[in-house]
């Protein structure tokens, strides 16, 4: 089962991670990084909506990577996921307040993946916790446990 992994620089022990199952949100991330290439899966369509009706700037969510290495270009892609914490956390609060809202698509959204928004608003904790401490945070995907 996919699931999403959270590093921080500098390594602290303790960090904060999501709870439970992650899924929704690496399938989230993906659709929504892939609605700018014309996908119209209802997650592209909800981050066009976040975007262009809610007026939320989602590049911090959607700066993410995969944590396998299969070519030199991966590690590359790796490196440019970290980012401050502060962005991605006012970007999650904003996303989850959105997916929350009575808009007949994030409703829709909501019912067939009931977690998205929680799982969200948890990711913007994990970044603010990240912005206190004056660390970097990097948000990253595994396509299976190991």
């Amino acid at each position: 089962m996919p699931r999403i992994v959270i590093d921080y620089d500098p390594p602290e022990a303790g960090a904060p991670q999501l709870e439970g199952d992650s899924s929704d949100l690496v399938y989230f991330l993906s659709f929504a990084f892939s609605q700018r290439y014309g996908a119209s899966h209802e997650m592209s369509v909800a981050a066009l909506v976040l975007r262009g009706e809610f007026k939320i700037n989602t590049a911090p969510l959607l700066t993410f990577a995969d944590r396998e290495i299969e070519e030199p270009s991966d590690a590359d892609t790796l490196e440019r996921a970290w980012q401050d914490g502060l962005g991605l956390s006012e970007c999650c609060r904003a996303v989850a307040t959105a997916l929350n809202s009575d808009e007949r698509r994030m409703v829709a959204l909501r019912g067939d993946y009931p977690r998205l928004p929680e799982l969200v608003w948890q990711l913007g904790e994990c970044a603010a916790w990240a912005a206190t401490g004056g660390l970097r945070i990097r948000v990253t995907y595994e396509l299976e446990d190991d």
